[in-house]
């Protein structure tokens, strides 16, 4: 299969390329566009054969809900079983936005997309060329982001093609995205809104809307702390129980007084080069000069967390790309959405995690 690299900028010589994306998604195949939050890899949600075709393009267990996007709030009603009333409050405020909401499925959604639950996971995306697509093709868009599984996930169009050439027809190249970290996941199937998958969308802000408290699963907090494999309790979504996000190499993070991380690092790094590694560091503007390793990337200013959430997944694909052996990383406790990026990171480690 020939993968089709086009480039989108939402104007009218855009209409024959997404006319023929359209087409695709409503003959059950295959296309990969941009949202906010990363590239996501859609097919016909509602068409069983559709979803296991993302499985397979993916090699992503079949367990793992697809998250279905939608254009219009009653697109929501049309595939819910109920919807409770906090669901439009947290439209109102979010949608389009990067919040997935978790309701009771009805029907019309097949295992196939929900993973074998009865439960479906729902988001409308806030980007021109995803709600567009949904919208011409008359579909809902079932959407996991659009990497090979395990690997980070694609915040530019050229990521994509590097996992997905010869596997699916079709990419539509947006651009950079603007977020680069998943959605919030929200489910409200439980007695209290309960935060399955932390994001851009904080819990302060979910309760700001709704005016009660908003859980965290325990297992998302366990995991900030200690590896689930090894007896910390398991996250409830499905989605978190895997290895995400990792780079080839391996990536450790170090905790602690910026001093005593920046001295262990370059401890850590004059140590694999000695055995003849090459060592990359992830860095912050701040102290990206003070490293002495073959490959320093900085993730940006540690006060601006949006950079550091936009640029995180690309750095990690950039070292695959300098071919290190073993990667050190400092922590990015930021507050707003610093729960966020230390989730995906600690998944991307491994949890390897060194207090200094």
């Amino acid at each position: 299969m020939q993968t089709k690299l086009v480039k989108i900028e939402n104007k009218p010589s855009d209409d024959a390329s997404m006319e023929e994306a359209a087409e695709l998604i409503k003959n059950g195949e295959l296309v990969a566009f941009p949202t906010e939050t990363v590239y996501g890899l859609g097919a016909d949600a509602l068409r069983p054969e559709a979803a296991k075709k993302i499985y397979a393009a993916k090699g992503r267990p079949s367990d793992n809900p697809l998250i279905v996007h939608i254009c219009k709030y009653e697109e929501l009603l049309s595939i819910a079983k109920e919807v409770p009333p906090q669901a439009k409050k947290l439209a109102d405020a979010f949608w389009p936005g990067p919040l997935t909401m978790i309701v009771w499925k009805n029907e019309r959604v097949p295992y196939e997309t929900t993973g074998g639950m009865d439960t479906v996971a729902v988001r409308m995306p806030n980007h021109p060329t995803a709600l567009r697509l949904i919208e011409e093709s008359g579909c809902l868009i079932a959407a996991p982001s659009a990497n090979t599984s395990g690997k980070p996930s694609p915040t530019e169009a050229t990521h994509v093609l590097r996992d997905m050439d010869g596997r699916i027809p079709m990419i539509l190249d947006g651009g950079p995205v603007r977020i680069g970290l998943e959605s919030t996941i929200i489910d409200l199937t439980e007695e209290k809104p309960m935060i399955l998958r932390p994001g851009y969308i904080t819990k302060e802000m979910f309760e700001e809307v709704l005016g009660e408290e908003v859980q965290i699963d325990p297992g998302i907090l366990a995991a900030d702390i200690t590896d689930p494999s090894k007896g910390g309790q398991k996250p409830k979504a499905p989605g978190m129980r895997y290895k995400h996000y990792a780079p080839k190499a391996d990536l450790v993070l170090i905790e602690g007084a910026t001093d005593h991380v920046v001295a262990k690092i370059n401890e850590l790094v004059a140590g694999g080069q000695k055995e003849g590694l090459r060592i990359g560091v992830i860095a912050t503007d701040e102290t990206y000069h003070r490293y002495q390793a073959d490959v320093v990337f900085s993730i940006g200013a540690r006060t601006d967390e949006d950079a550091i959430a936009q640029h995180l997944y690309k750095i990690l694909r950039e070292f695959d790309e300098q071919e290190v052996d073993a990667i050190y990383s400092e922590s990015f406790k930021t507050p707003r959405i610093g729960q966020a990026i230390m989730n995906r990171l600690l998944k991307a480690a491994g949890y390897q995690v060194l207090h200094v």
